[in-house]
């Protein structure tokens, strides 16, 4: 594998990468409504000779591209979606929004299907160069925040046929993204019966009453479940405005998790019995739904250690003074002691950092061989889900650490393509990594998605 070969196929395309990003984020497309942007991306792989399929696992938004034939079939794995009530002026320091009440891109996943196709590209120009044989696919995966788009496209076997996946997430630090937590989304329905709170209270059954009881109740819950798990919620119908009317409808959105999928369902078994409780007391009935799930990602060192040997190739990179000038000033936003340096380029290889958030890329680590860096692009301490992330993700250092990971990933990928007993050693560490637990989804078999 020649890296600087490599190198120089990211950099010839990365206008095109960069002004992907752009448009992305100016769309900025909620789950499973990423439509233009899901466009952009099919319309981009076609003119680079890929072979495109659309609405994969009958998902409108969901496509794949590929090109060469045989194997192995390599995976890079993009996103695309923004979040709600984000909307930000980019590069501002100050919260500014660009349309109130709009969307953003908070997580930075305007970068991160760019630079993941950025990479695709630039492993295809080299398999055909060096007429390597093997196939490389780029999946476009919609709905990663709340939607768990790759999780239903797992059920419906879009990766059955792929040997290996990679994938990045911009962050502000250069690491191996080494774990994550499950995830279960539920919808609580309550339903009761309105009155006059005044005239005839007692012919009335609060289902806003039932929901204040449960978040009562979880409230005690959270002292005797497990220190890693989190329980977090939002209130999504509070049953109307009028305080003399007895709210005969409420529903709350609860979001439970931990490390392990298992654990996920123990305290959702629990939770439920709760919600279940809090309708006994107010004498309301309550519907229990499933929305989405995620599962933790399952390690595989093999694929971690060809990661990290190409990390420490294109680590540590640079920044301009003005760039860390300007990441110094969004540091100023969320902390009186900002760190030094605001933006660091270094990379130590500290994959087991610990690591709260939730992916549905766990759940294609499940079921192929699976792994996926960090890149900086953002300033250091940054909270993901803040203006502060959007603003920031078009910046001049994001768009440099986007480039860095496309480099990672291509120099990764055909380093595989060229090492067949790396991929097979990938699948046997996939089995011995899982043991004798088998991948197992929260998400109801007659579920679908939210769109």
């Amino acid at each position: 594998m020649n890296r600087k070969i490599i190198s120089k196929l990211i950099e010839s395309k990365q206008d095109a990468a960069i002004r992907l990003s752009e448009q992305i984020w100016e769309l900025a497309e909620t789950k499973y409504e990423e439509y233009q942007t899901s466009q952009l991306f099919t319309e981009a792989l076609k003119a680079e000779g890929f072979e495109v399929t659309t609405s994969l696992g009958d998902i409108p938004t969901a496509f794949k591209g590929s090109y060469g034939s045989g194997k192995p079939i390599i995976a890079i794995l993009g996103e695309f979606d923004a979040l709600p009530n984000l909307s930000q002026v980019h590069g501002v320091t100050e919260k500014c929004p660009l349309k109130e009440g709009g969307n953003g891109h908070g997580c930075g996943h305007n970068l991160l299907g760019a630079g993941s196709f950025a990479a695709a590209v630039a492993i295809k120009d080299y398999l055909k160069d060096h007429k390597i044989p093997g196939t490389i696919e780029f999946f476009g995966c919609p709905a990663e925040e709340t939607g768990a788009g790759k999780a239903f496209m797992v059920r419906e076997h879009c990766f059955d046929q792929v040997d290996i996946c990679l994938s990045w997430h911009p962050e502000s630090h250069n690491r191996l993204f080494t774990n994550s937590l499950a995830n279960v989304r539920v919808s609580y329905d309550f339903h009761g019966v309105s009155s006059h709170a005044a005239a005839a209270p007692e012919m009335g059954r609060s289902a806003l009453d039932a929901c204040e009881l449960m978040s009562v109740g979880v409230n005690y819950l959270r002292e005797h479940i497990i220190p890693e798990a989190r329980v977090h919620y939002a209130v999504t119908n509070t049953g109307g405005n009028a305080p003399n009317v007895v709210q005969a409808e409420s529903s709350v959105l609860y979001a439970i998790r931990a490390p392990k999928t298992s654990q996920v369902k123990h305290i959702l078994e629990r939770v439920n019995k709760v919600a279940k409780g809090a309708a006994l007391m107010t004498e309301t009935t309550v519907d229990i739904n499933i929305v989405t799930a995620y599962s933790s990602i399952l390690r595989n060192r093999t694929l971690e250690k060809v990661l990290d040997k190409n990390m420490q190739a294109v680590f540590p990179f640079t920044f301009t003074d003005e760039e860390l000038h300007q990441a110094l000033e969004f540091q100023k936003t969320y902390t009186t002691t900002p760190e030094e340096p605001s933006l660091s380029g270094t990379y130590k290889g500290d994959g087991d950092l610990p690591f709260s958030a939730s992916t549905d890329v766990g759940d294609v680590s499940w079921v192929v061989p699976t792994s996926q860096i960090t890149s900086v692009c953002l300033a250091a301490g940054t909270p993901m889900h803040t203006w502060q992330t959007v603003a920031q993700v078009q910046t001049s250092y994001a768009k440099k650490g986007m480039i860095n990971a496309a480099k990672v990933l291509a120099m990764s990928a055909v380093q595989l393509f060229e090492d067949p007993q790396l991929v097979d050693a990938a699948k046997k560490d996939k089995e011995m990594e899982a043991g004798r637990e088998n991948y197992e989804t929260l998400i109801p078999p007659n579920s679908k998605p939210f769109i």
